[in-house]
């Protein structure tokens, strides 16, 4: 499986962002997709996750109500939608692959995904 994440830029605060996730290889319908980021001098961070099943939505608390998650079943793609930016969300976003009920117990684990794409950079600066 491979990921393909795109969509960072530069914006400033308060704008919106959409981030997109494309899954190929073998059975890309069936990995439940997170979310991650990094920001500079600071640990990788669990934002959101979107099962392969059911379309159960799960984020942090520091996106909550600013970021949504949505799924494209034919294009095989996942959107992260980012309203209300602040400085605080600058980091390199990743998307990352995992088993579906791997991610539904452990959503926010790193562990809980086997593939990672390769990272997109979100500013947010005036």
């Amino acid at each position: 499986v491979q990921l393909q994440a795109s969509g960072g830029g530069l914006v400033q605060p308060g704008g919106s962002l959409t981030l997109s996730c494309t899954i190929s290889g073998r059975t890309p319908g069936f990995y439940a997709i997170g979310w991650f980021r990094q920001a500079p001098g600071k640990e990788r961070e669990w934002v959101s996750s979107i099962s392969s099943s059911d379309g159960s939505t799960y984020y942090s608390d520091s996106v909550e109500g600013r970021f949504t998650i949505s799924r494209d079943t034919v294009k095989y793609t996942v959107n992260l939608q980012m309203n209300n930016l602040q400085p605080e969300d600058t980091a390199v976003y990743y998307c990352a692959a995992g088993d579906p009920m791997g991610v539904v117990m452990y959503a926010s684990a790193s562990q809980a995904y086997d593939y990672w794409g390769q990272g997109t950079l979100v500013t947010v600066s005036s």
